[in-house]
């Protein structure tokens, strides 16, 4: 079974909880800011998200305010490891807010302003989940 199904199941059984925070086996944090509605976003759905991504001094790193929101393959491995899992389960509508580990943020290369050693604290909003057709 993949790391993001299990992922799913473990987020899934928490998706109720709206005023704690929730750890995940890999070391992900999150809270559930707002709910969303309709189906849960997973491995193999295009996501449309907003997010905004902080420092733990509260220096914004990257936002999409005022911006195109983002499309990614969920399980695709075209975002880091930490925004596939805390995103995997979520509905449209749904705020949640992750703190992710250095080590589900791996990248392969690291803007000047990025130490790959540092937490990242993302809030983000499911805009849009796109079904991928199956074969």
């Amino acid at each position: 079974m993949s790391v993001l199904l299990l992922s799913c199941i473990a987020l899934a059984s928490c998706a109720s909880h709206t005023s704690r925070t929730v750890s995940t086996p890999s070391g992900l944090s999150y809270r559930i800011v707002t709910r969303g509605s309709g189906p849960s976003a997973k491995p193999g759905d295009y996501v449309t998200i907003d997010e905004t991504t902080t420092f733990a001094d509260g220096r914004v790193h990257f936002t999409t305010k005022g911006r195109q929101p983002i499309r990614f393959l969920l399980g695709g491995r075209q975002v880091i490891d930490g925004l596939d899992e805390g995103v995997t389960c979520m509905k449209v509508g749904e705020r949640r807010t992750m703190v992710v580990p250095p080590h589900l943020s791996r990248r392969s290369s690291y803007p000047p302003d990025l130490d790959p050693r540092a937490v990242l604290f993302y809030d983000v909003s499911v805009v849009a989940i796109d079904r991928a057709p199956r074969s």
